[in-house]
């Protein structure tokens, strides 16, 4: 065998393995909104850094974090746009809806207003986004029982009202359900990822784009399409 065999065997293998690789690798663009100061940047950050500030900033723009986990041996990257909630800023948060699998709709507990607006940010998903975005809804900062505005119940009738994918109560501050919220929303991509797989059996024609979260690639010989996994 020569030199050359060897060196294209290699190159093969390694080939092999980065194939491997991507496909035991997942992305998924999720969109974080809500009014401001009902906690979404406190509740993104308790989930993956466990640390919670009283007196964090409210967020101008956007910030960008993301959360690992893993289902079936797949590892999944949640790639997480925490958007601001001011009004000045709401055309540049429109962008962001482009390509997002999922939206997760945040509301606090003690702020009446902050769950009468979530009709309006319905209404910016579902102008901006993909049909089959994935909505979450989450009522957050739960510690503050004593405070409450909005019983839990109004979040369940929104949800079921609206067919939303789950509902649940958090806190940034206390850490109940935080990291419980990406889970979940990781668990919902997945499942999906799964339907569109087993619908595309053909892997020759599947690939996964790196650098469109949520989306799967898929060659024909006319036509190139996109498909969200949301």
């Amino acid at each position: 065998m020569s030199n050359n065999d060897i060196k294209d065997d290699d190159l093969q293998n390694n080939e092999k393995d980065d194939q491997d690789t991507n496909q035991n690798n997942l992305n998924f663009k999720i969109i974080i909104i809500g009014d401001s100061g009902v906690g979404k940047s406190c509740l993104t950050i308790k989930a993956i850094k466990n640390l919670f500030d009283d007196f964090y900033s409210p967020t101008i723009g956007f910030e960008f974090l993301t959360y690992n986990t893993n289902f079936e041996n797949k590892n999944v990257k949640l790639q997480i746009w925490d958007t601001c909630g001011q009004e000045a800023y709401r055309s540049l948060i429109k962008s962001f809806y482009r390509n997002s699998s999922l939206a997760i709709l945040v509301y606090s507990i003690e702020k009446e207003d902050s769950f009468k607006n979530l009709d309006n940010w319905m209404n910016d998903i579902k102008n901006e986004s993909s049909p089959d975005i994935k909505i979450v809804l989450i009522g957050n900062k739960s510690d503050l029982e004593s405070e409450r505005k909005i019983a839990k119940e109004e979040g369940e009738k929104f949800c079921k009202d609206h067919k939303l994918s789950f509902f649940m109560e958090t806190s940034a501050k206390t850490g109940v359900n935080a990291k419980k919220v990406f889970e979940e929303s990781g668990r919902i991509l997945f499942e999906e990822y799964k339907k569109f797989k087993d619908k595309n059996k053909d892997a020759s024609l599947l690939s996964i784009s790196s650098n469109n979260s949520g989306t799967i690639e898929r060659d024909t010989e006319n036509e190139k399409r996109s498909h969200c996994f949301c």
